[in-house]
């Protein structure tokens, strides 16, 4: 398996786009480290593009005969090795070099067969889909380790996926030529394909770890065994003036800072909450989407049960870019575990070398998908998110898309992003 081909643009007109993207392509493929034969390829879309979807998937496919699979979807951004593209008209591709027998294409028409083992996935589903944490989990049980990584569509012009197959042509995919709206569509790779995926949270929680005592659906009742509403307030320190004046500056403070609140939540017995500087991976940050004063409740945007953990948080920058920076070493860690110490440091060149471990492996290729909420605006400058991810991983194969949720094993995520890389022999 050699480096993945990857390619990246942005240009008013898609068709000049992509003319852009296959020149990189055709140039890396000719390169010695570059794989020169890849079959799968990976296509994310802009929503500026969204509209025009199958021209660009059937542009593609009609240039890159060779490359008989693909997947991917569109976002409110793209991503790639040093860069992004958020709220522009672009594209990014990869092309993996993978064996046919280690993965499969699937779809809602073309769901994954019994007979193929599937180890992990890579999935994008639709935001809009009302059952999406449902369609996660089924999918998620349907591999061995039940890991998944991908994230949601996110556009205003229609959540489109992308899904074609060369294994014979997809069965049932009927008249549809690979663009595909709802459900949940991907790649399902075997054991044998070795990947690294970690995710980074971007809150910083601003109040103690609460264990709710009380709730019913979406509202948390109670906390420690005290009213919800009760509690938040203590813990935001302001107060809801609910029989003052309707505008009251302190009303109006209050209302900004809640609004500016959310909540991280883990699972009943899970110490993800407890961790210092940093939530766990499988703490969920979830909006809270409004308040019962009769009940003295807090309605949040995911079911809760009494028994689960709850904190108060908000989106923190140096958080978030401290939390990027500490998966990135993880993953380094997990590839070179003999080198920690100063090999780990930041790699300083201006043009960073790929990661080769002393193990003879080296990274492929990566994939990086973050949340519509964070990119270089919410780290600092422009392209900044994508920036620290090369310089700590260096100068490898990279692309992704800024979705409207996060997808890591079997969980949906908010404000994060999920780094994941396929590593080859060196």
């Amino acid at each position: 398996m050699s480096l993945f081909p990857y390619g990246h643009a942005t240009h008013p007109q898609w068709r000049m786009a992509a003319a852009l993207v296959l020149a990189q392509l055709r140039a890396q493929m000719a390169l010695p480290d570059y794989a020169r034969h890849p079959t799968l390829g990976l296509l994310y879309i802009t929503d500026h593009y969204a509209t025009q979807a199958q021209d660009i998937l059937d542009f593609l496919t009609a240039e890159l005969p060779e490359v008989v699979d693909w997947s991917g979807t569109v976002g409110f951004g793209v991503a790639a090795n040093n860069a992004e593209y958020i709220d522009e008209p672009a594209l990014a591709v990869m092309l993996c070099d993978l064996p046919a027998h280690e993965y499969r294409v699937f779809s809602g028409v073309a769901p994954l067969g019994l007979a193929f083992e599937a180890h992990t996935a890579l999935v994008h589903a639709d935001a809009a889909a009302p059952d999406v944490a449902e369609l996660i989990a089924d999918m998620a049980a349907r591999t061995d380790s039940g890991y998944l990584f991908g994230g949601l569509s996110a556009s205003r012009h229609g959540n489109v996926q992308f899904a074609v197959s060369g294994n014979g042509n997809i069965r049932g995919q009927g008249l549809a030529a690979g663009v595909f709206t709802g459900g949940l569509s991907g790649v399902a790779f075997t054991r044998e394909v070795d990947l690294v995926s970690r995710v980074t949270q971007g809150c910083l929680p601003i109040a103690p770890v609460h264990e709710i005592t009380e709730a019913d659906g979406h509202v948390v009742l109670g906390l420690d065994g005290e009213p919800a509403l009760a509690v938040m307030l203590r813990d935001l320190q302001v107060t809801l003036d609910i029989d003052g004046p309707q505008r009251s500056p302190a009303l109006q403070k209050a209302l900004e800072v809640v609004r500016a609140t959310l909540v991280g939540l883990s699972a009943p017995g899970d110490a993800s909450l407890d961790r210092q500087g940093h939530f766990g991976a499988d703490v969920l940050v979830r909006h809270i989407v409004g308040l019962d004063p009769v009940r003295q409740g807090v309605a949040v945007a995911d079911p809760v049960q009494a028994g689960m953990r709850l904190t108060f948080c908000q989106r923190h920058a140096q958080a978030a870019r401290a939390d990027l920076m500490r998966i990135c070493a993880e993953i380094r860690e997990e590839l070179e575990p003999e080198t920690l110490g100063v090999d780990l440091a930041p790699v300083r060149p201006r043009e960073p070398a790929p990661l080769v471990t002393p193990h003879g492996r080296r990274v492929a290729g990566a994939l990086y998908v973050s949340c519509s909420g964070r990119g270089g605006a919410h780290f600092g400058g422009p392209s900044a998110e994508l920036q620290i991810v090369r310089h700590a991983l260096g100068d490898v194969p990279l692309v992704g898309f800024f979705a409207g949720g996060e997808i890591a094993r079997h969980h949906l995520y908010g404000y994060t992003g999920v780094l994941t890389v396929f590593t080859t022999p060196a």
